[in-house]
């Protein structure tokens, strides 16, 4: 794009990027917020109820399991619209960020508790063995063994599912979820803009990228393996 082409986009649709890009944030954030609230205490049960685990209940861990993997079994366009009536009901509309919050929630929970079960499976068992030799029950080593030792790889899992909402907000657009797909659908697909379509694409890259690079540096941030061995 030349400097005149940049002129003509920004006073065409400068405005409207700049709303499709808070429209993006509030639904991959807020999503990202519930769907940790709940994913998290779904991922530490799966994790902790496992064979193996610190309190194995082999039923509990295989509803738990079954669930996950229905939920990231059904592809989000499917999902989008087959959760509709769901939507209607708790955000009383079908379009628009609030509405397509619902299905990325719902996408978005199953995804953070398998990604969490993993980050805390990759915790030293040597670590959790020390703990309950200090007479630490359940509650104590999840809260002050497995969290805090996954943190790292927690963080890192955190901007991953970030990255992917941001995906899934693009699709949430063609059904009428607003936000830069949205705007790429109807400017840059149906009515042949590319330069609107190009312009999408590059801000999409460039919040992929930022989130990227924010979660990789808090995960170094804080990693006190990477510390040790610096």
């Amino acid at each position: 794009m030349d400097i005149q082409v940049l002129k003509t986009l920004y006073s065409d649709y400068g405005s409207m990027l700049f709303q499709g890009i808070l429209d993006t944030l509030f639904m991959v954030f807020a999503s990202v917020a519930a769907a940790y609230i709940m994913g998290i205490p779904i991922g530490i049960l799966t994790e902790v109820t496992r064979k193996g685990g610190i309190r194995p209940l082999p039923v509990l861990n295989s509803i738990l399991g079954f669930i996950i993997n229905i939920g990231r079994s059904i592809p989000f366009i499917i999902l989008l619209v087959a959760v509709m009536p769901v939507t209607r009901i708790i955000a009383g509309t079908t379009i628009g960020p609030e509405a397509a919050t619902v299905p990325l929630i719902i996408a978005a929970t199953p995804f953070v508790g398998r990604m969490v079960e993993n980050s805390l499976r990759e915790v030293d068992a040597g670590v959790i063995e020390a703990a309950k030799a200090m007479g630490a029950d359940t509650l104590q080593i999840i809260y002050k063994v497995l969290l805090p030792e996954a943190l790292p790889s927690l963080i890192m899992g955190a901007s991953l599912a970030t990255i992917t909402l941001v995906g899934y907000t693009a699709m949430a657009g063609a059904v009428g979820g607003r936000g830069l797909g949205d705007i790429a659908l109807r400017f840059g697909y149906y009515r042949y803009e590319a330069d609107v379509m190009v312009a999408t694409i590059i801000l999409l890259i460039i919040m992929v990228q930022i989130i990227q690079s924010m979660g990789h540096f808090l995960s170094k941030k804080i990693d006190k393996r990477g510390k040790g061995e610096n």
